[in-house]
C-alpha cells in the first residue's frame, strides 16, 4: 500500500472547503495535517470573515491553522503566489498536497499547479467537476451548517443574506443561480460540521447593506469570548 500523504486543506470558513475536509478525512489515501487560509490584516476574503473566527472553527477540529497575510485582497498574482508558498514552507508542517474546495473546469486546478507543483506539493481537489445540486445536497445531508454572510447583490437579492443555508433556501434561488454560489453569487460561514467539538453559537444583528456586497453582521462566541463581525 502506498504511504499516506499529508494534505493541508485550503479553508475559506464555509460550506466547499468543510465538505472536502470529510471527503479527505475519509479517504486512506491522505493524512489531514492541518487547514490554511488567506487573510487581509485578520479577515478572510469573499467571507469576510473575521481570522479570530477562522482559528475557533480550526480549534474545533483539532488542526492547525496556518494564516497567510497577504497585502491585499487581489493582489498581483506572482506576490499572491509567493506569499502562499512561502506561508506553507513556513508552517512547520510536512505537507505533500495541498487541497482545494474548487468546484468547476474553469482553469483553476491548472493555475494552482502552476505554482505549487514547482515548490513540491500536489494539488488536490475532492469536489472537481461533480454536480452542484448534488454537492449542495450531500452538505445538508452530512449535517455541515451553514449561514449565508455574504451576497453578490448584482446576482442574488440581498434579501438571501443572513438566512441559513438549508433546503428551503435552496428551494427559493431563483432560476441560474448556483446551489453552491460557485459564480459568487453567496458565500457562507460553517457553524457546525462533523468533527467539531462544539458549534459556533452566532447571534445575528443585522445584515449590512451599503454597497455591491450584503454582509451579515454577527456576534460569535468564540472559545469563551465575545467576538463579532
Amino acid at each position: 500500500m502506498d504511504a499516506l500523504r499529508n494534505v493541508i486543506v485550503s479553508w475559506s470558513s464555509g460550506k466547499d472547503s468543510a465538505l472536502s475536509l470529510l471527503r479527505l478525512r475519509e479517504d486512506a489515501r491522505f493524512h489531514v495535517v492541518g487547514l490554511c487560509t488567506t487573510h487581509v490584516d485578520g479577515w478572510v476574503p469573499y467571507q469576510n470573515t473575521p481570522l479570530a473566527v477562522v482559528e475557533a472553527q480550526a480549534a474545533r477540529l483539532g488542526l492547525p491553522l496556518v494564516a497567510i497575510g497577504l497585502p491585499q485582497v487581489f493582489p498581483p498574482n506572482p506576490v499572491y503566489q509567493r506569499c502562499v508558498v512561502d506561508g506553507l514552507k513556513a508552517s512547520g508542517l510536512a505537507i505533500d498536497a495541498v487541497a482545494f474546495g474548487d468546484l468547476f473546469h474553469n482553469g483553476i486546478a491548472d493555475y494552482r499547479r502552476g505554482y505549487l507543483e514547482p515548490a513540491g506539493w500536489q494539488c488536490v481537489f475532492p469536489l472537481m467537476g461533480e454536480e452542484t445540486a448534488a454537492l449542495a445536497a450531500e452538505i445538508l445531508a452530512r449535517g455541515i451548517r451553514t449561514r449565508v454572510v455574504t451576497v453578490d447583490t448584482e446576482q442574488l437579492a440581498g434579501d438571501y443574506c443572513g438566512a441559513w443555508y438549508d433546503a428551503a433556501w435552496l428551494a427559493s434561488l431563483p432560476m441560474g443561480v448556483d446551489p453552491c454560489g460557485e459564480h459568487g453569487e453567496f458565500h457562507t460561514l460553517v457553524t457546525d460540521m462533523p468533527g467539531f467539538v462544539a458549534p459556533l453559537a452566532m447571534t445575528a444583528q443585522l445584515v449590512e447593506r451599503g454597497g455591491r456586497f450584503h454582509f451579515l453582521r454577527y456576534e460569535l462566541a468564540v472559545d469563551g469570548t465575545a467576538g463579532s463581525n
